[in-house]
């Protein structure tokens, strides 16, 4: 049995509702960010923890650009075990099924509000699945 794959999926507090009411994320092929092997060549000297958050923010920075008007301005990034990606560029993958929602892990969300065009923010929170419920709820 192969060992898991670590994903960092981004999506909107709306996105989110809309695979809770879906049972999971999809359809595919779903763009995500993961440590790849191109990661860990060009940043040779990072370590496990850097190149993990490397792909977290590298969701982060994605979930911001899917921020439309109507979105409560706070960037949401799962993260998700699957099973296979399909390698892109640095941290960029792609997961050709549809993940269960019983497969994300821990779900990252700015804990204020944030102005998405002004680019970087502050780190996300991190939450429990259970807390899913709760993070809806701020709309």
């Amino acid at each position: 049995m192969s060992t898991p794959v670590r994903i960092y999926v981004p999506a909107t507090l709306a996105r989110l509702a809309g695979y809770v009411a879906d049972g999971g994320i999809g359809p595919p092929p779903i763009a995500a960010h993961a440590v790849t092997e191109a990661l860990q060549e060009e940043w040779a000297d990072g370590s496990e923890d850097e190149w993990e958050y490397a792909a977290l923010m590298a969701a982060a920075e994605d979930s911001a650009a899917l921020l439309g008007p109507e979105d409560r301005p706070r960037r949401v990034v799962l993260a998700v075990d699957v099973p296979r990606v399909t390698a892109g560029e640095l941290t960029a993958v792609t997961v050709d099924e549809a993940i269960a929602l019983r497969l994300v892990a821990a779900v990252h969300v700015d804990t204020e509000d944030i102005d998405p065009a002004a680019g970087d923010g502050p780190d996300l929170g991190w939450f429990a699945t259970q807390e899913i419920g709760d993070l809806l709820a701020l709309g």
